[in-house]
């Protein structure tokens, strides 16, 4: 069993009801279980446990029962997170468009009341009112012993962080949203309307004053201070998407202090997405914890692991995912397989697809599931090859690596080709080349310079990232998510694939949020 700190406390807080006020608090009734909750330091750490764990779970009870929101479909925000970032990409085929409410979505033709949608805004921000509650508490520690103090203190900064980085997924889907912080009042009110500029502004500010008070050193599951170091990073890489200005060389100094700070490559890509990943602390730098006892969860690496194994009894689903049956939910479309040349061939250890009597391209219908071949990415596989988990019962063991050591190479090098000051033309190649390394085993995969070009860098990010929830933030930045500039299948609802408006670069705000909040509007929907 893994060692981690988050053991959910279950039925510490019971919050009201979306969302007369983004910034929820206990109801009266709970409100002497709130007193008690952060009347200790384990009562306070237990709540750091709840913060960590909205991004995986729905509520308090195993597999979702008891929920913390009522929502259109009832899932976790990282489940809401990896559609939003996946389905409208060159990589997910979705089989259930209709069941799972994703045709939308997929075909890039939703509007301000889609499902999928609804659930991410929501989740955010209930992750980010947690955070809120956690840090009102945290400011009064009266009759707390110095250490005791300081161990709050701790824990407030780590809070913060997450709440930035709640707040950087706002800014990175919907480019504004309500800016509620922990010294707004509790009771209804209608918050100001942040814009691009006032995210970005305020999440910079959070990273660089929360990193020095963030510890270097921490139990496995939370964030230290390299996580926002890393964050700080992808925040200046998108900048200039976000409409706030050149930050490539910031983006790189950034780096530069993650490259010193004692990370390396794992040798076996495989494993950084096996039930066993617990152990790569020397590449994850920061992880979401999914765990068959503690956090049980139909979402995040459950939906993936699960949803990537056809539910036919095609594929050996014990045998190459360690689960105990498939959903079928999604295949890949023809184009993430075209990055690695011919995948039937390819020595790109990361190449990792079905393909048996499959077509890698599609003839027909995105959801015809005999069409498109199967990701093995993720699995519920430990290191020795057993099962970690019944997923049938509780899910799989297989944690969700959200920062990661290859994308700091990536990113600085990518930095660099946008103009970033900070290396040399040859010390960014070499971070390239650090990954192809690692994806080939040795230097056969490495980019000669005349190659080493922003292109090359998007189809690299493929080919290392793919399924883990990165790619419309990767086609955006590079001005290919919408336009004309690159087309795939099935892209815009068109088997030829299309361009689409450039106003599905960013997803509307709730039509229930804007009825609520009349400081908020959509600009293009």
């Amino acid at each position: 069993m893994k060692r981690i700190f988050i053991t959910i406390l279950a039925g510490t807080l019971l919050l009201t009801s979306c969302f007369k006020d983004l910034d929820q608090r206990p109801v009266t009734e709970t409100e002497t279980d709130a007193e008690t909750v952060y009347g200790s330091v384990s009562g306070f750490k237990g709540m750091l446990a709840k913060i960590y764990g909205s991004f995986t779970l729905v509520g308090l009870e195993k597999g979702g029962s008891n929920a913390d929101l009522s929502s259109n479909n009832g899932q976790d925000l990282m489940r809401a997170y990896f559609n939003l970032q996946e389905a409208p990409t060159d990589e997910v085929a979705n089989t259930w468009l209709s069941g799972d409410k994703v045709e939308a979505i997929t075909f890039m033709t939703w509007d301000a009341n889609d499902p999928w949608v609804a659930d991410g805004y929501y989740r955010l921000y209930y992750t980010i009112a947690l955070c809120n509650e956690f840090l009102r508490h945290g400011s009064d520690t009266e009759g707390f012993s110095e250490a005791e103090k300081a161990d709050v203190a701790s824990f407030c900064a780590e809070t913060r962080f997450i709440r930035a980085l709640a707040y950087w997924m706002v800014l990175d889907l919907f480019g504004k949203g309500p800016y509620v912080d922990e010294t707004m009042k509790v009771e209804a009110f209608m918050p100001e309307a942040y814009d691009a500029a006032k995210l970005f502004a305020y999440i910079e500010s959070e990273l660089k004053a929360t990193q020095d008070l963030m510890p270097a050193s921490v139990e496995y599951g939370r964030a230290n201070k390299d996580a926002a170091q890393f964050l700080l990073a992808r925040l200046y890489l998108n900048a200039q998407t976000y409409g706030c200005g050149d930050h490539y060389s910031d983006c790189i100094a950034a780096c530069e202090k993650l490259r010193t700070a004692g990370y390396s490559l794992e040798g076996d890509y495989s494993k950084l997405f096996n039930a066993d990943n617990h152990l790569r602390t020397n590449e994850i730098i920061f992880p979401l914890v999914v765990d068959a006892t503690n956090t049980v969860t139909w979402g995040t690496s459950t939906y993936v692991v699960c949803g990537q194994c056809d539910h036919d009894g095609l594929l050996d689903a014990e045998g190459i995912f360690g689960i105990k049956e498939g959903w079928g939910s999604f295949r890949v479309r023809g184009n993430l397989p075209a990055l690695f040349g011919n995948p039937l061939t390819s020595t790109d250890k990361r190449c990792r697809f079905y393909t048996d009597g499959r077509s890698q391209w599609f003839t027909s219908n995105i959801d015809d599931s005999s069409q498109g071949f199967f990701c093995e990415k993720w699995t519920n596989l430990k290191d020795d090859g057993s099962i970690a988990s019944n997923s049938v019962e509780s899910g799989v063991c297989t944690d969700w690596p959200l920062f990661r050591f290859a994308d700091v190479l990536l990113m600085e090098a990518e930095a660099f080709l946008r103009g970033g000051q900070g290396i040399t033309r040859s010390d960014a190649l070499g971070l390239l080349n650090q990954v192809r390394q690692r994806a080939y085993g040795n230097t056969t995969g490495d980019i000669a310079d005349a190659d080493f070009t922003l292109p090359l860098i998007l189809d690299e990010r493929g080919r290392e990232f793919h399924f883990e929830a990165q790619r419309r933030t990767d086609l955006r930045r590079f001005e290919c998510f919408t336009g004309p500039s690159y087309i795939w299948e099935w892209k815009g609802g068109t088997l030829a694939g299309r361009a689409v408006d450039d106003r599905y670069n960013l997803y509307p705000i709730p039509a229930a949020e804007l009825s609520a909040n009349t400081n908020l509007k959509n600009d293009k929907y």
